[in-house]
């Protein structure tokens, strides 16, 4: 096993990249300057060779805390002991901070009580710790060069360099405090002064931010920390969100079900919309909008739209292996890139439409030229709802029919016909009621168990898919109908454990098993929330939030023993999270009144 566990870390972030940051004060994962740049520190995925920045305070049995600033991402690790307390505290500028460098991390250690001697040491591996660079001195930094890759390291203490890495020793009483900053190579690092005015500057961006949000039910601090994570994961620049700020952990300790998730899927549009909107952050769905919309318009004709693209648009990294790293827990290969860029999902259409939907419901109305082309891919649905897929958990063996893609094909084609109505805008309407009552038929008659009459996975199958939840979230099955509630109390006895939900439990072409999805859970809690099981989804609710890190961060899966797993944090099972907390907190406020829907 590692040294650190996913679920003991916190991450910082300037909205461009995702730091990690272990409850030991190091950070052991960093993709610089972009999320989806090479790696500068990976330890996580191998303690030897991944490379490391660490700031260790000399304290003998210290008790370590960590936490993060109220309503901000700036975290701060501390120490106490009988000897001393020492505070470090890591931040990215925020990118509206107004700071001279903001492409920069910055660190600050700080002593509160006693006299603390402090060891750093800074051992990055530039381009996923494929060499081991030069560190060179250059006044008071260092720089670290490959000949391909570089990075420089700042620093209001001495540093020495040896073998590829800078370290610095040195002593610190009550109110002293050092500072390090890692930046570009061509770069300037800040000084202490512009530090400090960076953390002031940084802080006070992410607080203005976080109370725009207009939630104020029951789980507050966990949906403003949900807010402030997806906000990490959403590029400045692009609008774009990142399904993971991380590559290659595990699904599966030991096992190869390790996959690179520093990209935007197009399933999350309508997730990443709604939770926004909810929460009343208008301007980021727009933004997300804005960049799918991109997508869709800039297909060619015949052109189909990517499960999966690159932050700024582009096609996402081809698939391939780190082999020379050793993976986390030692689960191999380490993957980059992902191979479902090239797999086909129908589902992606509907969750695509009903991100639109939301956004003219809500927000912005479409274009003329727009609309145009989701009249293109509403005809696409139509001709192809019928076919296989790989399906939304994206299986590597033959494509089936899946219940999942199927529901979100009705989906598309149901938000097409309501906004064409709504809007009085142009399109073949009835037909395209008609194959969307084709497809409802067909889920009705062909996804039922052939015993239980409950919903299944797959066309003619038997096997239960957590996936199902999503029947009465996009309301095309009434949430108390006896046929739904029926297929929900299968996956409450069948793919359930103590609050956590396996995402179904038969072969799917991959070796090695995997943890529960942490998305599911929510996804169930709402569900039952809408059934009326108020005090249920409420235990269910309680037993979710505890999954969480000691920061409040979602992994993407959960061990049978409730040990994170997979990438970290988890875009969607944030964004499914404030779903569930939205209904939950409205329903057990006024059981019998109205709930606020799109």
């Amino acid at each position: 096993m590692p040294g650190r566990s996913i679920g003991e870390h916190g991450v910082i972030g300037n909205q461009d990249t995702i730091a990690l940051v272990a409850s030991d004060g190091t950070i052991d994962f960093l993709c610089w300057p972009h999320l989806d740049s090479p790696s500068v520190f990976a330890a996580l995925l191998d303690p030897e060779k991944g490379g490391e920045f660490s700031i260790t305070p000399v304290l003998e049995d210290a008790r370590r805390i960590q936490l993060y600033i109220p309503e901000t991402n700036v975290l701060v690790t501390r120490w106490m002991a009988d000897d001393g307390s020492v505070e470090l505290t890591d931040f990215m500028p925020h990118p509206e901070a107004g700071v001279r460098l903001p492409r920069s991390l910055v660190r600050c250690v700080r002593v509160s009580r006693g006299k603390v001697k402090v060891r750093a040491c800074c051992r990055p591996r530039l381009d996923y710790a494929s060499r081991t660079p030069e560190a060179q001195e250059y006044g008071d930094t260092v720089v670290f060069h490959d000949g391909a890759h570089s990075l420089r390291l700042g620093a209001s203490v001495p540093l020495v360099t040896d073998d590829g890495e800078a370290r610095a020793e040195f002593e610190l009483t009550v109110g002293d405090s050092a500072w390090f900053v890692v930046c570009d190579e061509e770069c300037d690092p800040l000084d202490a002064r512009e530090c400090a005015a960076a953390l002031e500057a940084t802080a006070d961006a992410w607080r203005r931010w976080t109370r725009r949000s207009n939630y104020r039910g029951r789980w507050r601090e966990h949906v403003d920390r949900s807010a402030l994570v997806l906000k990490l994961l959403v590029s400045h620049e692009h609008g774009s969100i990142a399904a993971a700020g991380t590559f290659g952990l595990p699904e599966a300790t030991g096992a190869s079900r390790n996959w690179d998730y520093r990209a935007s899927w197009m399933r999350d549009a309508s997730f990443t919309v709604y939770a926004f909107m909810r929460l009343g952050y208008v301007d980021e769905a727009e933004h997300f909008r804005q960049w799918s919309e991109e997508r869709f318009m800039e297909l060619a004709d015949g052109a189909a739209l990517r499960v999966t693209y690159a932050l700024d648009g582009s096609e996402a990294l081809k698939e391939s292996t780190l082999d020379h790293l050793a993976g986390y827990a030692g689960s191999r290969p380490v993957r980059i890139g992902n191979a479902a860029r090239s797999q086909t999902q129908l589902d992606i259409f509907g969750e695509l439409l009903d991100s639109i939907y939301l956004s003219n419901k809500y927000g912005r109305a479409i274009s003329h030229a727009g609309w145009a082309h989701v009249k293109r891919l509403v005809d696409h649905v139509c001709a192809h709802w019928r076919d296989a897929d790989e399906g939304m958990w994206e299986v590597r063996d033959k494509p089936r029919h899946f219940l999942h893609s199927r529901l979100m094909c009705w989906v598309a084609l149901d938000r097409a016909v309501r906004l064409a109505r709504k809007r009085s805008l142009p399109g073949t309407v009835v037909e395209w009621a008609t194959e969307r009552d084709r497809i409802s038929d067909d889920i009705w008659t062909n996804f039922r168990h052939p015993e239980h009459g409950y919903f299944v996975q797959t066309k003619g199958g038997r096997d239960l898919d957590a996936a199902a939840l999503m029947m009465p979230l996009v309301r095309f099955v009434s949430a108390t109908d006896p046929v739904w509630l029926k297929t929900l109390d299968a996956i409450g006895e069948q793919l359930t454990d103590d609050g956590m939900v396996f995402r179904y439990r038969n072969a799917d072409g991959l070796e090695g098993g995997e943890g529960a999805f942490t998305t599911c859970t929510f996804w169930y809690v709402e569900c039952l929330a809408r059934a009326g099981r108020l005090e249920e989804a409420r235990d269910v609710m309680a037993r979710g939030v505890h999954y969480a890190n000691h920061l409040g961060l979602f992994s993407e899966e959960l061990s049978v023993r409730a040990e994170p797993l997979g990438n970290f944090p988890q875009a969607l099972t944030h964004l499914a999270f404030i779903s569930a907390a939205y209904y939950l907190d409205r329903r057990l406020s006024s059981p019998q009144g109205e709930v606020w829907q799109p």
